[in-house]
């Protein structure tokens, strides 16, 4: 997928009295009364992200002002400087691992469901024992994790 903000200037933008901004050969320069402060890569969002951040945290200039300079939305930097005072530094290069996991289906929730299931439990009654959405088997069982009884056949 290709980046289509911020928008880097060419020419050096100002931010504030004192910070501007500018881009070249695939690098983007943050300076402070004409020199360079920070530095990142043109694609590199999570070091946009931070050093934007950091600007706002510091008052160095307002979220407003970077908005009109990068073409983004006001309240994502906002988001940004209140991530950085939440968070810290850490939050924009160590992403959090649970983006994704389901909280409640844990691995021994997974044995208890399974076993509900062996002995003859619908989805929704499953669901209700172990206290989940009946979505949750429903995926598990479709992903594999989890496995329908299994019709026995009579010889």
């Amino acid at each position: 997928m290709q980046m289509q903000l911020p928008i880097f200037p060419r020419t050096t933008k100002m931010l504030s009295s004192t910070w501007g901004v500018f881009e070249k050969e695939n690098y983007v320069y943050y300076l402070h009364n004409g020199s360079p402060i920070h530095i990142h890569e043109k694609d590199d969002q999570n070091s946009f992200r931070f050093i934007t951040a950091t600007l706002i945290v510091n008052h160095s200039c307002s979220a407003t002002k970077l908005s009109k300079v990068f073409g983004f939305g006001v309240r994502n930097f906002e988001r940004y400087a209140k991530r950085l005072r939440d968070l810290g530094t850490e939050a924009f290069f160590k992403p959090n691992d649970d983006r994704g996991k389901c909280h409640k289906m844990t691995h021994e929730k997974l044995i208890e469901a399974q076993k509900y299931l062996n002995i003859g439990y619908s989805y929704m009654r499953t669901a209700k024992k172990i206290d989940v959405h009946e979505s949750s088997i429903r995926y598990h069982i479709k992903k594999g994790s989890l496995k329908k009884k299994q019709k026995q056949i009579m010889i």
